[in-house]
């Protein structure tokens, strides 16, 4: 081996010292290695999710004509974003608008009704101990572990008999049930709200409402903003339910409006409407993305809020 000798110090025992710093740091040899491979699948996974948006937004800026003869990341020969975003909200007497009005209904009703039910329930889960308390925690596993569209045809049928089909409680009812916002809550209630201060509150003579209301919320912020976050784009994105529930086009949310003028642009003498499919799809995210920004903020800013004090 070829060593260069300077006093007594080789360039073999400079490499061993650095290892051994290294290794005494707690820095494995391994980790720059492991650092850059989960850097790569973090930049495919990236790809992967960013450019289907970039051909979503690329499309939606293309005419009809355009759009069939370009290829999807390229710009067309024409801007017409502005032009497809006028005709997609006045098509038919603005019926895309009476979708986004159903969806938001749904889910102002339904994805906030589910986040205070799962809040409220967790909490006393959580908090409160009472018989048949180990059945209720092995029927909300039990639950989260059925698939949304299994329940489907059977809620469909108990609907029917009572009615409410084609009705927006038809939609608004089942997405107040939440067993993973209900379950997360529970488990963040555990740790978030400490069981001194709940004591500390009811000396000073505080009820269990108050407590829960001027006490509790507060701590519990960053996971209701996190199941909201669920909530909002499961219920915005519900299509299966809404599909067999309702028949009538005015009650539609948007997911099954847009699949219908996708089903319409399609097959012999069918209207062509393609740039209007994806303008309105590029419309449908963009509640969800300025929704997801609006409560990032609290919720980064929740995480390390509601500390107790020593």
């Amino acid at each position: 081996m070829t060593v260069i000798q300077e006093g007594t110090v080789t360039a073999g025992n400079v490499v061993s010292a650095r290892r051994t710093r290294k290794v005494a740091a707690g820095i494995s040899p391994l980790r720059p290695r492991k650092s850059r491979l989960l850097t790569g699948l973090m930049l495919l996974y990236l790809v992967y999710t960013l450019v289907p948006l970039v051909w979503l937004v690329i499309s939606a800026t293309k005419t009809q004509s355009d759009l069939l003869s370009t290829s999807g990341l390229q710009f067309g020969h024409d801007f017409a974003l502005f032009s497809n975003i006028k005709e997609t909200l006045t098509y038919r007497n603005g019926i895309f608008l009476r979708w986004l009005g159903n969806t938001l209904l749904y889910v102002v009703v339904g994805a906030g009704g589910a986040t205070l039910l799962a809040t409220v329930a967790g909490y006393g889960l959580a908090k409160y101990r009472f018989p048949g308390r180990r059945v209720v925690f092995a029927v909300v596993l039990g639950a989260i572990a059925i698939p949304n569209t299994a329940l489907a045809v059977p809620t469909f049928l108990m609907f029917s008999d009572m009615g409410l089909t084609n009705t927006v409680w038809a939609i608004i009812v089942p997405s107040l049930v939440s067993p993973f916002g209900l379950y997360l809550m529970w488990v963040y209630a555990e740790q978030a709200v400490p069981q001194e201060l709940l004591e500390a509150a009811r000396i000073d003579g505080a009820g269990e409402f108050r407590i829960f209301w001027t006490v509790s919320l507060r701590l519990l912020a960053p996971g209701i903003v996190t199941v909201l976050l669920f909530a909002v784009v499961s219920t915005w994105n519900n299509y299966f339910l809404p599909l067999i529930m309702l028949s009538k086009p005015n009650l539609y949310p948007l997911t099954v409006g847009l699949t219908q003028w996708s089903n319409q642009a399609q097959g012999a003498g069918a209207d062509p409407i393609y740039n209007l499919v994806i303008t309105g799809s590029l419309l449908t995210i963009v509640p969800l993305v300025v929704v997801f920004f609006l409560l990032q903020r609290f919720w980064q800013s929740g995480l390390s809020a509601g500390s107790v004090k020593q």
